[in-house]
């Protein structure tokens, strides 16, 4: 289990586990990355038209479809139906995804053996282990996020995928490590954007409080969700920086720096239809905040936000005000009632469900239920937990290739979200 809160004492209790922006952006500088372009076409608009909120009226159930070792992390490769599942402790392992002849009913078989192993690697302990997953837009590549042996220092790799599924072991590529000051607020989350690049989720470095103050601070990797394109590497250096990153230039913040001021974004998600990016950080005392960065114009949601931590937790005052032009929460909630975690997941765009179409799903760790809001505009229209789905210590979800939407247990079931 993984609980991402607190400092030491608090995982011992539980058991485990637009300031800043540069210039403005040009659009030819994002076109995808430096070798294979992205074949989605950017949009002009993005946010969607006004909804009659339909949260009251939906009807949901979970379908278990696998049970793993403390699941961690969910992908569809691109290129085909299958499912890939990251175990915190450094297996990847493959649900393979069926129809029966003459059907449309999905049948899920978990392979017994693993795709690849990375456990010698990964410490896995509190906080640690392999923590996220994405595939490139083509499916030719996967890239992990895991903490390493002996340290606890972050470690982004890359493995080249065959035709059948299959990771070629010495394809390993190392494209980025941080150093880790403390064992906790890894972050981990990594998501291939709409444009093609790679987005690295990192927390403030751990402990509480952010004592070195990382989460206002730019110039480090820490805090951060960073944005890097993996094929524009060079001898030197194993990854590209996008030119339309906001200190690309690195004068005012590191070239990587996409947005900053967070503790620790535990997931954070791009809407399919819209492009929007949306990130749950995980809170300090009180509370856990879901901030929306609506894309305006192309691929540039997100784009030198400051998200305000350790200035502000959500909308409230922690070391100080919120700063000048930084983004405030969508939406936040206390850990009145036991809450303490959030766990953030995806805008439903699937079609089983469809008064959850445009809905933001979450979760909080520490109390049961599946969380969703409806919101346009900046502002909330409505917001409800689905109580008795057996949805306790959510730690991650993830999305299939037509956007129907799992949660990842703690406890080892993944749970396909289905009609109730």
């Amino acid at each position: 289990m993984i609980a991402r809160r607190r400092g030491p004492l608090a995982l011992a209790a539980l058991v485990l586990v637009a300031a800043g922006c540069s210039g403005t952006r040009d659009e030819d500088d994002d076109a995808g990355p430096t070798t294979t372009p992205t074949t989605v076409a950017e949009t002009t608009s993005t946010t969607a038209p006004p909804i009659e909120p339909t949260l009251g009226a939906a009807a949901v159930d979970v379908q278990e479809i696998a049970v793993l070792e403390e699941p961690t992390a969910l992908a569809a490769r691109p290129s085909g139906p299958d499912l890939y599942v990251a175990e915190k402790g450094g297996q990847v392992r493959r649900i393979e995804v069926t129809t029966t002849s003459g059907s449309e009913t999905l049948r899920y078989r978990l392979d017994r053996s693993p795709v690849l192993d990375l456990s010698d690697d990964v410490v896995n302990q509190g906080e640690q282990g392999l923590l996220g997953m994405a595939f490139s837009t083509d499916g030719r590549r996967l890239y992990l996020d895991y903490t390493a042996e002996p340290d606890g220092r972050t470690v982004v790799v890359e493995y080249e995928v065959g035709d059948q599924g299959t990771v070629d072991r010495g394809s390993r590529r190392v494209l980025l490590e941080v150093e880790q000051p403390y064992a906790n607020h890894n972050g981990g989350q990594l998501a291939v954007g709409r444009d093609g690049f790679l987005y690295v989720g990192l927390g403030d470095g751990g402990d509480r409080g952010d004592p070195h103050e990382q989460g206002q601070d730019p110039t480090t990797l820490l805090g951060s969700i960073l944005r890097i394109d993996p094929l524009g590497g060079t001898d030197e250096v194993p990854y590209g920086i996008p030119a339309g990153n906001p200190f690309a230039d690195g004068a005012d913040g590191a070239p990587e720096v996409w947005l900053y001021g967070v503790r620790n974004p535990w997931r954070f998600s791009f809407d399919r239809t819209t492009g929007d990016l949306w990130v749950a950080d995980v809170g300090q005392n009180q509370w856990e905040e879901v901030s929306w960065l609506p894309a305006t114009g192309g691929f540039d949601a997100g784009r030198g936000a400051n998200l305000g931590w350790d200035e502000v937790e959500g909308t409230h005052e922690f070391e100080g005000e919120n700063p000048a032009g930084a983004v405030l929460p969508v939406h936040e909630y206390s850990h009145d009632g036991g809450a303490c975690s959030i766990t953030g997941g995806y805008v439903y765009r699937g079609s089983a469900i469809p008064d959850l179409q445009g809905a933001y799903l979450f979760a909080d760790f520490c109390t049961p239920g599946l969380r969703a809001i409806q919101a346009y505009d900046g502002q909330v229209l409505a917001e409800r937990t689905f109580d008795g789905l057996g949805v306790e210590q959510a730690q991650s979800f993830g999305e299939d290739a037509d956007g129907e939407v799992f949660v990842l247990l703690a406890s080892g079931p993944v749970l396909k979200l289905v009609p109730g």
